[in-house]
């Protein structure tokens, strides 16, 4: 009877920290594939694969997943792209674009969404399975690709400088202080919540509440959007 309950706990701990994981994709075959070669990953729970923007909303609502693999021309063809339309609806969720061919207009747009990842569809299931990993572990895979290409993260911050992204950021009045700068540093340079604070030996929930303030202080919606702002302050630097 002992060995029963503990087999039956440790079932229950390995069940609560699988990734719950939805798949949404235009194309049947590519959703089929993924779906089946991604049931294979002990630690990753595929609780829906669905067609459409209609379906995956639903699904968002009913079963509240921890990240969504979503298609690029599935989430740009809703109006408002539904990529951000998941974040506003469930802030807690990762967003994992998927795209034919990467380009640094769709890499703005995937930022502007507050997706967490942003990868094509000929990528390996290791770097698959690495990425969703991440991203449910609060990591931004995005940020490698943004802020480690200076090209493209030149031409990403121009255009934001060129736009009104946030009511704050033209009357910025609210200095962060040095410990939030040092976290939102950690951020720009494509950090975990886990990383950040073993890099400044506090707490994960410490740098949670860091994170909660930065975003309020400078107006920002997503840690993107918050390091992009920063750096246009000149309160962060990409070096």
């Amino acid at each position: 009877m002992l060995r029963y309950k503990l087999d039956w706990a440790q079932s229950m701990v390995e069940a609560n920290s699988r990734i719950r994981l939805v798949i949404a994709d235009q194309q049947p075959l590519f959703l089929r594939g993924i779906c089946a070669s991604l049931r294979q990953i002990p630690d990753i729970e595929v609780i829906g694969e669905v067609g459409s923007a209609q379906e995956l909303l639903s699904i968002i609502n009913t079963q509240q997943p921890d990240v969504v693999l979503l298609d690029t021309e599935l989430s740009y063809s809703s109006n408002p792209d539904l990529s951000k339309t998941i974040k506003q609806r469930l802030p807690s969720v990762a967003v994992i674009l998927i795209t034919s061919k990467q380009s640094d207009a769709e890499l703005f747009e995937a930022i502007r969404s507050r997706a967490s990842g942003y990868l094509q569809r000929d990528v390996t299931p290791d770097e698959l399975v690495s990425t969703i990993r991440k991203t449910a572990n609060g990591y931004h895979p995005i940020n490698d690709t943004l802020f480690g290409q200076p090209k493209v993260a030149e031409k990403v911050l121009q255009q934001f400088q060129d736009m009104s992204w946030g009511r704050g950021v033209e009357t910025f009045v609210s200095p962060l202080t040095l410990r939030e700068t040092e976290v939102l540093n950690c951020i720009a340079r494509g950090n975990s919540n886990k990383q950040i604070a073993v890099e400044l030996s506090i707490s994960e929930q410490t740098i949670k509440n860091h994170i909660t303030s930065i975003l309020r202080k400078l107006d920002a919606n997503a840690r993107t959007e918050a390091v992009v702002t920063a750096i246009k302050r000149g309160l962060i630097t990409l070096s």
